[in-house]
């Protein structure tokens, strides 16, 4: 008799932390925004998250009658760190959406997770082409680097540049940067003299730029994450390269708007292809630039900022759309949305989940007093090129 009035208890118990999670469910839109707040890539998660607050100042913190609560994680830049928390949010938590994600092995690894709980994860950062693919319930608002190597790789032979050395961080993006700048370099007419990889933990230039100043190439096409450009840059200069006249080119990462007037003036001239510069001459970027500043001590928003602010439109619309719902219906919500960005015109592929964009070409100038990637050309609504075999 007592064990069974136990167990009637107990269930009853159950029942009513269900009925509980169920009543905070039905009231909160939970997002988990999982980024490296600590360690090499801090800058980073600094930018999305204040990207993503600045998105809920601007924007009200309720959506289709429910509060919305942002939950931010440091994951460290540690995949199996990253994994763990995303599971703690989706069982503990219960979030409708994971978001964030500051490099690609920190996508790859939650993707399984994203997938079996059938939990929208917006990639804000990472950019791999192959991400998207690693999960049906994955949504990228960041970029991918065979949208921004493609890009550079056309300009390139145009303007007198016909024999290059590529150098890539040793890991998915810089392998991609790598693949789609070569072989669209070498459909151009141009030439790869040479292909170097630099170890991601504890990345020394000096040996790699050496070997590149021996090749005498007409420029050196590079990717480093974001926050690497400026030792890259310093040692570029310490080396002579510019002297030497060996050009810079390479995919916007080495000039990140966040670290671009830290570097100096070595930095001026080199020409990078990206999605977004805090530059960018639209009302909507201004305005964007002119509120993240105010609210962030005068930080200039970079191409991480954008691609939260970004993810976070893409969730709030989605969730007004399903009345703060979860899982399929939230998914499907994401896919196909159009709309102005402070990038400029944007949408999220149906098919692919993944955004179109536009890719600009840009020259670090002075303006001001202050280093800016200023744009000189477009390439309109451009699809990741990983996807369109």
């Amino acid at each position: 008799m007592q064990k069974r009035i136990f167990l009637r208890s107990t269930a009853l118990a159950a029942l009513s932390l269900v009925a509980a999670l169920a009543h905070a469910d039905n009231n909160t839109f939970k997002i988990g925004l999982i980024l490296p707040m600590t360690g090499p890539f801090a800058s980073t998660g600094k930018q999305i998250e204040a990207a993503a607050r600045l998105y809920m100042a601007q924007n009200g913190d309720t959506v289709a009658g429910k509060k919305v609560e942002l939950i931010v994680k440091d994951d460290t830049s540690a995949p199996d760190v990253t994994k763990r928390i995303a599971q703690e949010l989706v069982v503990n938590d219960k979030v409708n959406v994971l978001a964030g994600f500051g490099l690609t092995p920190l996508a790859l690894a939650t993707a399984p997770i994203a997938t079996q709980s059938k939990t929208p994860l917006v990639v804000m950062a990472a950019a791999t082409s192959s991400i998207t693919q690693a999960s049906p319930y994955i949504v990228r608002t960041s970029f991918t680097l065979p949208q921004a190597a493609v890009g550079i790789a056309d300009w390139a032979p145009k303007n007198g540049i016909k024999k290059v050395v590529t150098l890539v961080s040793d890991y998915g993006p810089g392998i991609d940067a790598e693949k789609y700048f070569k072989d669209r370099f070498l459909f151009n007419g141009g030439q790869v003299i040479e292909t170097l990889r630099v170890p991601m933990r504890n990345p020394d230039f000096a040996p790699f730029l050496q070997k590149v100043r021996d090749l005498k190439p007409d420029a050196m096409f590079v990717f480093v994450p974001s926050g690497a450009g400026a030792a890259l840059m310093k040692q570029f200069a310490e080396r002579g390269m510019d002297k030497a006249g060996i050009k810079l080119i390479g995919t916007g990462d080495v000039t990140d708007d966040d670290i671009l007037n830290s570097m100096g003036d070595v930095a001026l001239g080199v020409v990078t292809s990206h999605h977004y510069s805090a530059s960018h001459n639209s009302p909507l970027n201004k305005k964007f630039v002119e509120a993240f500043q105010k609210a962030n001590n005068g930080l200039r928003p970079n191409f991480m900022a954008v691609g939260g602010y970004d993810g976070m439109r893409v969730i709030y619309e989605a969730a007004k759309a399903t009345k703060g719902g979860s899982g399929d219906a939230l998914l499907e919500a994401m896919k196909g949305q159009i709309f102005e960005s402070p990038r400029g015109p944007m949408f999220i592929d149906a098919q692919t989940r993944d955004v179109v964009h536009n890719i600009y070409i840009r020259k670090v100038e002075k303006v001001g007093g202050q280093l800016y990637n200023q744009e000189f050309d477009t390439i309109k609504d451009v699809k990741d090129p990983g996807k369109n075999k």
